[in-house]
């Protein structure tokens, strides 16, 4: 089974990715584009990494609004793979 972060390792992961907030069990971030095909040019490049990964957040996208959510399903929460794809998609960003 795969381990949960305990919550003190949860909150110093946090504070590394100071765009992602916490709601309840789930990592999120909202990104908001200039254009349409930007957040989906955005969305095919979050598609990669969670490939790559094995991992693949949950995405919304609203016209130029892209929000993600990152859980490890079967572990019921956050896990190190969850803050491991969030820091490839904030690389993707920078």
């Amino acid at each position: 089974m795969i381990d949960l972060l305990e919550p003190s390792e949860l909150k110093a992961a946090l504070k590394k990715l100071p765009d992602w907030e916490l709601e309840g069990k789930k990592i999120v971030r909202t990104l908001e584009f200039e254009e349409f095909s930007e957040a989906i040019d955005f969305v095919n490049g979050v598609a990669e990494i969670a490939e790559e990964a094995d991992h693949h957040p949950d995405i919304r996208i609203s016209y130029t609004k892209v929000t993600l959510t990152l859980i490890t399903h079967d572990a019921g929460g956050i896990t190190e793979s969850d803050i491991e794809v969030a820091k490839k998609i904030d690389h993707l960003i920078d």
